[in-house]
């Protein structure tokens, strides 16, 4: 009998544990929103990351820290560095970046060797998750290999008061076509119902509308 009833406490206790799991991670979103996490691997150099404008770049140039600098990508995709007053940066990874870098340095420099890090990166618009309507912090934010739905709102912190998460779309382009992927996100966030937390895509719009109430 004591067995049974444990069985039964065990399993009635494992929505509330996923709820407060949840509101945690939301939560400590939610106390971090204002710092700049460090990049992660993807957006470092000699990786695959592609950069965008609005990213923040750090130039070194080894032996020469006077021509290295903290710049961000301008809105057409250019930078400017001393010696390099004009450079497209957009389109290109950190490692490709830092070669044209240093190519263009050699009329000036012995033997240049450059590294560019991305320090806070957007990424261009193709390879962004947008979150419009009622999130608690409607943003662009960069697509991660494996991201689902749930990391989208743990980075917006959540749903507001006046959410419809239940009627929450994921907008997607297919080739020529757009596709409409229904999400419950209150269903997720709120009841732990994970055959909700659909993978996202890069590109993906998420919209939340407002409840009628």
């Amino acid at each position: 009998m004591t067995g049974e009833m444990g069985g039964e406490s065990g399993t009635a206790m494992r929505p509330v544990r996923w709820r407060g799991c949840l509101a945690a991670l939301l939560l400590l979103a939610g106390c971090t929103a204002g710092t700049t996490a460090a990049p992660p691997a993807t957006a470092t150099e000699g990786s695959d990351y592609v950069i965008g404008a609005g990213d923040k770049l750090g130039i070194f140039v080894y032996d020469n820290p006077q021509l290295g600098a903290e710049i961000p990508v301008r809105p057409d995709g250019r930078i400017s560095t001393p010696l390099v007053p004009d450079i497209v940066a957009a389109g290109k990874t950190p490692t490709q970046l830092g070669t044209e870098l240093e190519n263009r340095l050699k009329d000036y420099v012995k033997d240049p060797h450059v590294t560019v890090i991305v320090r806070d990166f957007v990424g261009p618009l193709n390879r962004q998750i947008r979150v419009i309507g009622e999130a608690t912090d409607p943003q662009a934010i960069p697509y991660r290999d494996g991201m689902t739905v749930l990391d989208v709102m743990i980075a917006t912190r959540g749903l507001t008061r006046y959410a419809a998460g239940n009627r929450a779309v994921i907008v997607r382009r297919v080739g020529d076509k757009q596709q409409t992927i229904h999400v419950r996100l209150a269903d997720l966030i709120k009841d732990g119902d994970i055959s909700q937390n659909v993978a996202m895509r890069p590109g993906d719009t998420l919209i939340i509308p407002q409840s009628w109430f």
